[in-house]
C-alpha cells in the first residue's frame, strides 16, 4: 500500500477517536500509534475525565504504546493525531523518539510549530495536513456546541 494511503487511514481511525471525545464532552483530538501497519495505541483527549492537564490524545497513545512495546522508545513507529500537538506532548514526541509524526489540522495558537526551534527529535519525519478539514470541522463544531 502507498504511504499517502496508509496515512489517510490512520488518520481516519484518529479521527474516530477524535469523534469519542466529542461525544464525551473533552475537546476532540485523537491520536493513534503505529508500528509497520498495525496500530499498537490509541488515546484521544480526556483532560475533563480525568481530571488531568495531561491527558493529551497524543500523551495517552503514547504510553498506549510504551506498555505494548515494553519500552519506551518508539524509534520505529509513527504518531497520527487529528491536531498538531502542543509543546507538552512534541516534548513527550521527543523523549519517545517518534520515527514519524502526522497531524490533521494546524493549531496556530497552542501547536509547537509556533516556536522558532524544532523541539521534535532531530530524526523524527513530519507530515501535515492529512484530513485537516475533517479534523479542523470537528473542532469547530464542538467549540460552536459551547457557545450556544
Amino acid at each position: 500500500m502507498t504511504s499517502d494511503f496508509l496515512d489517510n487511514y490512520f488518520m481516519a481511525e484518529a479521527l474516530r477517536m477524535a469523534q469519542v471525545a466529542f461525544e464525551e464532552g473533552e475537546i476532540p483530538v485523537g491520536a493513534i500509534v503505529v508500528i509497520g501497519e498495525r496500530i499498537i495505541g490509541k488515546g484521544y483527549n480526556q483532560t475533563e475525565r480525568l481530571k488531568d492537564v495531561t491527558a493529551h490524545a497524543e500523551m495517552l497513545a503514547i504510553t498506549a504504546a510504551s506498555e505494548y512495546l515494553g519500552g519506551k522508545y518508539l524509534q520505529d513507529c509513527t504518531l497520527y493525531v487529528t491536531l498538531e500537538p502542543c509543546v507538552m506532548c512534541a516534548g513527550a514526541l521527543y523523549w519517545s523518539q517518534m520515527k514519524r509524526v502526522v497531524f490533521g489540522a494546524m493549531d496556530e495558537k497552542r501547536g509547537f510549530s509556533r516556536l522558532e526551534v524544532n523541539v521534535l527529535h532531530p530524526k523524527t519525519q513530519l507530515k501535515t495536513g492529512i484530513l485537516a478539514d475533517e479534523s479542523q470541522a470537528l473542532l469547530l463544531k464542538f467549540f460552536k456546541g459551547l457557545r450556544t
